[in-house]
């Protein structure tokens, strides 16, 4: 069989490309389909969910991940040899409607292989917190922030360009087995393995049509799904945030001792590691009461941290869960410490609450004061399963959390 087209066949290249390409969409697209099953099981409250059930919704959607990403660029490979290749003519070319309809369809699905697999993957560079894509190059993309507007409008586009890819591959499979088993002719016969030539009609179709309808309902698609997803209510994402930053959402506190400090900016964020890479989340409602003499470097420091305020990239909703941090049952989580300085830093010595269970707990920080403002910032490790957080193995989240902190704080 010969390894090029010709006008009336198609050669083994073309067709090892078609048949690849069908065996990895027939296997992603249930995969996909039963990943998000139970992506919203595991989001759902009221279904009991294990660790073993995480951790197998995590291993499909690799598997989703990876397989689109071999599409992608199987797919790019099969569009430059198509470009170079004649393309056998049709057979039903003197039924214009049909033929025109037909090349609408190969459009729509080129247009498929590309943008499916594509607008997924930069959903998942754009969001962390991810079951990971088995390539080594996988987990980001270049120009593509962590940033949840554009995690959000790609996965939308995401999810109408599929929607366009299975309704193109049903009409596709249709019209193959209308011409097989109605029409009996060879549009499908000479798809498949083994060399068959078949005589086209002389009349044929321009091209220019179907490719001009195939790209406006790619246009309209793509367009009002951005449109779609940009307007779309968003889930906040910012991080700042004292409970006593903003006099007008907090009524005016009362003046505070000459040594106490009041947070007007700063941010408290945690690292895990999820699925082998770092994520990481950020807590939008904390508060923190301070108290410290400049002069003999000691003090005390009382945090209270909204548990349900945290985002953590795409498992945000997962965290929430009763077997991780159980925010409806455990809404806050404090922090109780004294501050004593050496010659080099500042120590909060004291105890972390999480979930009713304390740990002790010595965070280092640096601290610096001009007049009456202060800046901070430290960091220390924990273990979560002190805390009774997630399952004690690390098969799905690592057994360490790193905790950091940076303010800035004026005298009371």
């Amino acid at each position: 069989m010969p390894l090029t087209n010709s006008r009336s066949a198609y050669g083994s290249v073309t067709k090892t490309f078609h048949w690849l390409i069908a065996l990895f969409i027939i296997a992603n697209l249930p995969l996909g389909l039963i990943a998000n099953e139970m992506a919203d099981a595991i989001r759902d409250p009221a279904t009991q969910t294990d660790d073993a059930f995480i951790s197998n919704t995590a291993l499909l959607f690799s598997l989703h991940k990876t397989i689109g990403i071999a599409i992608f660029f199987v797919a790019l490979v099969r569009i430059l040899w198509a470009i170079s290749q004649p393309k056998p003519a049709l057979l039903n070319g003197d039924k214009p409607l049909e033929a025109y309809a037909a090349e609408t369809v190969h459009w729509l699905l080129y247009g498929s292989l590309v943008i499916v697999p594509l607008s997924g993957w930069i959903h998942h560079a754009a969001v962390s917190g991810y079951a990971p894509i088995w390539w080594p190059f996988g987990q980001n993309l270049p120009f593509v922030p962590k940033d949840e507007t554009v995690a959000h409008t790609f996965a939308g586009l995401h999810h109408l360009s599929k929607n366009v890819l299975i309704a193109a591959l049903l009409l596709h499979v249709a019209g193959a087995l209308k011409h097989h088993v109605i029409d009996k002719d060879a549009t499908l016969r000479r798809m498949l393995p083994g060399h068959l030539s078949a005589v086209p009609t002389d009349r044929q179709p321009r091209h220019a049509l179907p490719f001009a309808a195939a790209t406006l309902i790619w246009a309209l698609v793509l367009g009002g799904g951005t449109v779609q997803a940009l307007m779309a209510p968003e889930q906040t994402t910012e991080t700042a945030v004292s409970a006593d930053a903003t006099a007008e959402t907090k009524p005016e506190a009362a003046p505070m001792a000459e040594n106490g400090w009041r947070v007007t900016d700063g941010t408290l964020d945690i690292t895990i590691r999820q699925m082998g890479s770092d994520t990481q989340g950020q807590f939008a409602d904390w508060s923190a009461d301070i108290v410290y003499d400049p002069e003999t470097g000691t003090g005390q420091v009382d945090v209270t941290v909204t548990i349900s305020s945290l985002t953590l990239g795409s498992v945000t909703d997962q965290a929430m869960g009763s077997d991780y941090f159980d925010a409806s049952n455990h809404p806050k989580a404090e922090f109780s410490a004294e501050i004593t300085k050496s010659d080099k830093s500042h120590l909060a010595k004291g105890t972390l609450t999480i979930k009713s269970r304390s740990t002790p707990i010595e965070l280092p920080f640096s601290l610096r004061i001009d007049g009456d403002t202060a800046k901070a910032a430290g960091s220390v490790t924990v273990d979560r399963r002190n805390f009774g957080i997630g399952a004690e193995n690390e098969e799905n989240v690592g057994a360490t959390v790193d905790i950091g902190f940076d303010l800035t704080a004026t005298r009371g």
